[in-house]
């Protein structure tokens, strides 16, 4: 059953209705109306000492309540939501993230048949070559040479049937080697008996081995400078080194371990900046939960004999650490990922030589599952498949990259084949996933640096051209189109006045809100059995939509057609309603032929997303090579929800399936989009009513419009606030033209008067236009203003753009795209002589 908003529904007194009165207060003996005697000495004045107990209150019928007790301190559900709010507020910038994988394309076959099975399977690769495990099983791949495993061995292969019963690998690892030729030759595996062997990978044979090495499974192995270190699930370490004054590499043939121990199950263990850095998840006990701040970070110098470990613990509560790495342009910080979303940093030349807590970051509202510092960018895994790249030179952080690498499954595995420089000329990432395939990317993000040179050089194989833009925006209380027909000349005049505003449109886009009466429910239950479903892309409005959309449908396509010159036509390419919401787009018919891709959509966001009286309706385009959304939205209600209005934006702009995708046309596209998403195309425009509100008194509000003192209240403008201080705020990277004009929400209908109900409501810029575009000189607002038809209890606003459209010349974009390539292969051998340096330093290669 459809229930309105607290805040718009009529008031008992504006109803004509008196509300009933409360009940008289309940005793808690009988009928009493006041408390008995206190009988027990607890409750005697004396056994509080000086302090009398405190009074009791009895209310009468028709006394106001007293407000609501606060919680104390520390608790209150307001503290919470700022809490949360504050936390929120710190996800990096996301809207400019490029979706487009940055895939690396150097192998003649491709691993995508490669089987890694999820929880049993291990692989890791050097170059070409790719060794995945499961069970007894071992596969080598050359990519190279085939798609097909060039060696498929197990314990009887191997010759190990007779020397260990249960062959089951655990942990890979590829062995340090003087020779070019011999990196990436030598496989260590770890089983889980605690077996170690060493395998030729081109002969197929076991080199080395040392049975029973460690008493339990190997969870970890490493490779650091001419040393393997391997460690088992007790805590166990062998650390092998070559054996000294000797020109050989190590092997377990030869290299005899020293044992290091360290503490015993951890989740997390790696070598970063040349230390082993462990940590194990803290859950407390059988009985009592953790009472540690923060997951304790144990770090090892397990290369020096002698020394001990030392044990960190951040200044606040994190998630349990999944994922360690070291940033090649800060190779002095090592940052840690977090379940929960956060990445801790630690710097760790201190005057002590112990690594110190520096700050955290949060980064995701999801699980970090694997990290990589990679050239200037923090790559992270997270659970839904996706990989991002951080941009950290700068706070706060920027999101650059964000691409699903894994069907929507965790990417359980991220990691940096240093040896790719040498084997590759490339810098290769892959990862594995839960769905049990690896994937390979190109860890420089090559195919962003040459979109950025096409972008910048866009002017020499693109031709512009300029249209104007006309948005119109009005919520209209239910207001019925005939009711503008009065002798009020602002009413009347209205339609006319305000297309007449700019000269000539080329696009007229009207978005209007509570076009029905959301507090009628026989109105809103039709709209919610036939509403959303009667789209257009052709003009023709369904049959099936309510008589007050076609009336105000006829009533655009009336005025249209009377306003504007006989011989300059319009056409309507959208229509949609969504329960009070209906966007109606008309385009100069000499412009049509221009026009592809129309596609039109609604996002529901009331009642969790199950009914339409929130939300919004957007509506797509392809102008010659460049891509046009509209959205026409009205957001949640109320003065203390900036909250949710920020969420159904998000809602609106995360969408990753909004439209259908346009894989064919590319180029009309940004952010390695393919059209699917709003922040996909080149220019976005929004209008509605957003319902931000001002934080001020009423009495003070009403006092500087009257006044004409408008800067005062802009800083109190929850909307224009969020874009300066919410760093996590989907609409920060849109534009607003300033507010020159008076807020427009709420009136007494046909009057001038700010609401004079009961509610007595304060008064806000709620309706409002927005826009972004990927260049910012390709859209220039035109006028940004209110206008004064009062048949409703909100003033339409409108705004007016001049926005340039390029078409692409494929031949000259080409040529441009040859010299682009051309420059990055210079530019790459730059950027990976500096990060041979940086793995060199840091004993990875």
């Amino acid at each position: 059953m459809y229930t309105p908003e607290s805040e718009d529904a009529p008031t008992p007194a504006a109803s004509g209705k008196r509300p009933p009165p409360p009940p008289p207060p309940r005793s808690s003996r009988g009928n009493s109306p006041t408390p008995p005697a206190p009988t027990s000495p607890l409750l005697q004045p004396q056994a509080f000492g000086a302090h009398l107990p405190p009074p009791t209150r009895t209310i009468a019928l028709g006394d106001k309540l007293p407000p609501a007790r606060r919680a104390a301190s520390g608790s209150s559900s307001e503290e919470e939501d700022d809490e949360l709010k504050s936390k929120v507020e710190l996800l990096p910038d996301s809207s400019r993230a490029s979706r487009k994988p940055p895939a690396l394309d150097v192998f003649p076959f491709s691993p995508a048949d490669i089987y890694i099975p999820a929880y049993v399977g291990v692989a890791i690769a050097a170059g070409p070559v790719v060794a995945a495990a499961q069970g007894h099983h071992l596969r080598i791949y050359d990519l190279s040479a085939s798609d097909e495993p060039l060696q498929d061995l197990d314990a009887r292969a191997l010759g190990l049937e007779t020397k260990t019963k249960d062959f089951k690998v655990t942990a890979l690892e590829f062995r340090p080697a003087r020779r070019p030729a011999d990196r990436g030759a030598f496989l260590w595996i770890g089983t889980k008996d605690g077996h170690l062997f060493e395998v030729d990978i081109r002969a197929g044979l076991v080199v080395g081995m040392k049975l029973a090495a460690h008493a339990h499974a190997v969870t970890h192995m490493f490779r650091h400078g001419s040393n393997m270190v391997s460690l088992d699930e007790t805590g166990k370490a062998l650390v092998f080194a070559p054996p000294p004054g000797d020109e050989l590499d190590v092997g377990l043939a030869h290299s005899q371990p020293r044992v290091v121990r360290v503490a015993d199950k951890q989740e997390f263990a790696k070598i970063l900046a040349g230390r082993l850095w462990t940590s194990t998840r803290d859950s407390g006990t059988a009985t009592s939960a953790s009472t540690s701040r923060g997951p304790i970070v144990r770090v090892y110098d397990i290369f020096t004999p002698g020394t001990t470990g030392k044990s960190l613990l951040p200044t606040e509560h994190l998630g349990a650490i999944t994922s360690g790495t070291v940033l090649p342009t800060q190779p002095d910080r090592v940052y840690l990922g977090h379940e929960g979303g956060s990445v801790s940093i630690w710097a760790i030349k201190t005057e002590d030589d112990v690594p110190s807590y520096e700050e955290v970051v949060k980064v995701s509202t999801s699980d970090i599952l694997c990290l990589e510092g990679i050239n200037d960018r923090l790559w992270a895994g997270g659970r839904k498949g996706a990989i991002t790249a951080f941009d950290v030179s700068s706070k706060p952080w920027v999101m650059t990259n964000n691409w699903q690498a894994h069907q929507g499954l965790p990417v359980m595995k991220l990691v940096v084949d240093t040896w790719s420089i040498e084997k590759l000329g490339k810098l290769a990432v892959y990862s594995i996933g839960r769905d049990e395939r690896i994937r390979f990317w190109d860890g420089l993000l090559g195919v962003d640096w040459i979109d950025q040179e096409l972008m910048r050089r866009e002017h020499e194989f693109s031709a512009f051209r300029e249209l104007k833009v006309l948005i119109v925006s009005w919520n209209l209380d239910s207001a019925k189109p005939d009711i503008l027909q009065d002798s009020n000349p602002d009413n009347c005049n209205f339609l006319r006045d305000v297309l007449s505003s700019v000269d000539s449109p080329d696009i007229i886009s009207f978005g209007l809100q509570e076009l029905i009466d959301l507090e009628s429910r026989k109105m809103a239950a039709k709209t919610v059995l036939l509403g959303g479903k009667g789209r257009s892309t052709d003009g023709a409005l369904s049959q099936r939509v309510t008589t007050a959309y076609k009336k105000w449908f006829d009533r655009l396509v009336l005025a249209v057609r009377t306003a504007m010159p006989v011989d300059c036509p319009y056409t309507v390419i959208h229509t949609e309603n969504l329960v009070g919401l209906f966007t109606c787009v008309f385009v100069k018919e000499a412009q049509r032929a221009s026009l592809r891709n129309i596609a039109i959509t609604t996002v529901k966001r009331g009642m969790g997303g199950r009914y339409g009286n929130k939300g919004g309706i957007m509506a797509r385009f392809v102008v010659d090579d460049s891509s046009v959304c509209l959205i026409n939205c009205h957001l949640a209600a109320g003065q203390s929800h900036v909250r949710q209005r920020n969420a159904d934006v998000a809602a609106f702009l995360e969408d990753k399936e909004l439209f259908p995708g346009v894989g064919l046309e590319p180029l009309a596209f940004i952010n390695g989009g393919d059209g699917t998403m709003v922040l996909d195309h080149e220019i976005v425009f929004i209008n509605g009513d957003m319902n931000y509100r001002i934080d001020l008194r009423r009495d003070a509000i009403i006092a500087d419009i009257k006044s004409g003192n408008l800067a005062h209240l802009h800083p109190q403008d929850q909307l224009l606030k969020e874009m300066k201080l919410n760093r996590a705020f989907r609409l920060r990277t849109f534009l607003e033209g300033p507010l020159t004009f008076a807020p427009t929400y709420k009136y007494d209908r046909r009057s001038d008067e700010y609401d004079s109900s009961e509610k007595r409501r304060a008064p806000a810029w709620c309706d409002r236009v927005l826009w972004r575009s990927r260049e910012p000189s390709r859209v220039q607002q035109l006028h940004y203003r209110r206008w004064e038809a009062n048949v409703s209890d909100h003033r339409p606003i409108s705004s007016a753009f001049r926005m340039t459209v390029k078409s692409i010349a494929p031949g000259n974009r080409q040529l441009v795209k040859t010299e682009a390539v051309a420059a990055w292969v210079e530019h790459e051998k730059v950027l990976l002589d500096a990060a041979y340096q940086f793995y060199a330093s840091q004993a990875l290669v």
